[in-house]
């Protein structure tokens, strides 16, 4: 997979990006960040995005993908993906066949409070994510391991239940301090606002929904950022994100292909693209009584134009989406790519008893083939990705009634209505498929959505997970992703290409391939530590 696009924006200048963030409509000019690097400063950055976390402890699964400008985990991930020390002075010693992992910390590291990092904090750290107390979806993740202790004050030493082949990746899980957190409940505490970590960035401010405003650390164990100010405006709206952007209010922005393309006559600002494993797909819940029939389940999956989807909605940044995995992931099957098939999916239907009535939507047994399929309001790509969709259904006599609302709204309907979903995540295919489809997860959250419950893809996710060997783990992802097109528990549509539009006044910037997750921990300003200023 490539790693990294970068396509620079040409054409008339822009305006220089300035920092006032106090109000929706805030002035490029003045304002209560203005005197920090503002009016084209390189020491001040103004970023939007569309999303906040819900929290910031890595405890209930903030940063675990890393990436966190607060914390470091053990190990990270450098721009080609590959896994580095960080906290860690060097990747793990691993022993007993696979089922021993032995870390040695790097000397010399403090929290951002001026405490040192020691073992033990690692072992608070790995032991609270799998409390069953402690309120962490992604707990499942760590399943591997069953014990972690310290081994003097530089040592950290995982045993594991069985020999887990992509456990070195699961330790970018940020570090926190237990001499902190460790004092209140993980689940409820301060922490979860005020965290303090060892990474290259504290955090001085959080105005829930507006914006988070961070400064660089100047003791930071990998040396003292250049950009010295970082704030995430949060910005749900796409077509407001661009107005900002244009408008000054922004240095940078994630944006939908329709509206990064509005910015490609600008002289001072660059265009980033990166690849991804973010997709979006349908949520088909098992509980429906259409979306949980198998023949409608497969007759979408054959009457969606998934190019064109490509094509008009995502003006080419993107690929189809034939399963969880993109075309050029090393673990993706290449027999299962299918193309639009609209004749073939009304002989299912037939087959099936779904007969078309006199209005053309299809009825069995006194039940009309109709569902209501939610996106969430504002995310423009995904509302078009979902129109489109049911119009491609409705040429199969499916009828979809499309709807926005909130994810307050759509949370409590997730088990019985079709939801526009995003997932995907980067690394190896356990992390991001096995919390997409392993029935034992079904309605954990937002953990198997859809209820998915298929017995030969739970046996595949087991031996993907398990399996030292790679020759059986690629056979296990095979058939796994070969009964997804027998019977598909969501109707898988694109991966999309993320986008960002960011002011041209630093060096060093690239981008990764990213996971669905995206703006804080991705983007071009994942490695915003390094960056430099222009000269």
């Amino acid at each position: 997979m490539t790693t990294r696009r970068i396509r620079r924006t040409t054409g008339a200048a822009a305006t220089a990006a300035a920092f006032s963030l106090a109000a929706a409509c805030s002035a490029p000019t003045g304002g209560s960040d203005a005197g920090t690097g503002g009016g084209g400063s390189a020491e001040s950055v103004v970023i939007g995005v569309s999303t906040e976390p819900d929290t910031l402890n890595p405890l209930l699964g903030y940063g675990k993908d890393g990436n966190s400008k607060i914390f470091d985990g053990l190990l990270a991930r450098d721009a080609d993906l590959k896994l580095k020390p960080a906290l860690a002075k060097a990747l793990p010693e691993i022993a007993d066949d696979g089922r021993t992992y032995t870390y040695t910390l790097r000397p010399g590291v403090e929290f951002s409070d001026g405490e040192p990092l020691t073992a033990e904090d690692v072992v608070y750290t790995y032991r609270t994510v799998l409390d069953d107390k402690t309120n962490n979806a992604a707990k499942s993740e760590l399943d591997a391991v069953k014990e972690v202790r310290a081994d003097g004050g530089d040592k950290v030493v995982f045993t594991l239940k069985y020999p887990y082949a992509a456990f070195a990746a699961r330790t970018v899980l940020p570090v926190v301090p237990e001499h902190i957190a460790g004092k209140q409940d993980p689940n409820t505490g301060a922490f979860n606002t005020e965290p303090i970590g060892t990474g290259p960035y504290v955090l001085t401010g959080w105005s829930k929904g507006e914006k988070l405003t961070f400064k660089a650390n100047p003791d930071y164990w990998g040396g003292a950022p250049k950009v010295k100010k970082l704030t995430m405006a949060i910005i749900a709206d796409d077509d407001v994100r661009a107005t900002r952007l244009r408008s000054g209010d922004l240095d940078g922005a994630t944006l939908p292909p329709n509206l990064a393309a509005t910015f490609k006559n600008d002289d001072d600002r660059t265009t980033y693209q990166a690849t991804t494993y973010d997709f979006r797909a349908v949520t088909l819940p098992t509980a429906n009584k259409v979306t949980g029939d198998t023949a409608i389940r497969r007759a979408l999956d054959l009457a969606v134009d998934r190019k064109a989807m490509v094509d008009k909605i995502l003006d080419g940044a993107g690929r189809p989406a034939y399963g969880p995995l993109p075309l050029d992931d090393p673990w993706y099957t290449k027999d299962v790519e299918r193309p639009q098939d609209l004749a073939e999916a009304e002989k299912i239907l037939d087959r099936d008893g779904w007969k078309s009535g006199k209005d053309g939507i299809r009825a069995k047994d006194g039940a009309r083939a109709t569902f209501t399929l939610y996106y969430p309001s504002g995310d423009k790509v995904r509302q078009d990705h979902a129109l489109a969709y049911a119009s491609d259904a409705k040429k199969a006599g499916i009828d979809v009634k499309v709807e926005g609302a909130t994810w307050e709204v759509i949370e409590p309907r997730m088990g019985k209505d079709a939801v526009l979903a995003g997932f995907g995540s980067t690394g190896d295919p356990d992390f991001g498929l096995y919390t997409l489809l392993h029935s034992s997860l079904a309605g954990d959250g937002f953990n198997n959505m859809a209820r998915y419950d298929n017995p030969a893809v739970d046996e595949a996710l087991d031996t993907g997970r398990r399996s030292q060997d790679p020759e059986d783990r690629k056979a296990a992802y095979d058939d796994l992703q070969r009964a997804l097109v027998k019977n598909p528990g969501y109707t898988f549509l694109t991966h999309i290409d993320h986008l960002y539009v960011l002011a041209d006044r630093w060096e060093g910037l690239t981008t990764q391939v990213e996971p669905h997750e995206h703006g804080f921990a991705s983007g071009p300003w994942w490695n915003a530590e390094d960056w430099q200023p222009k000269k």
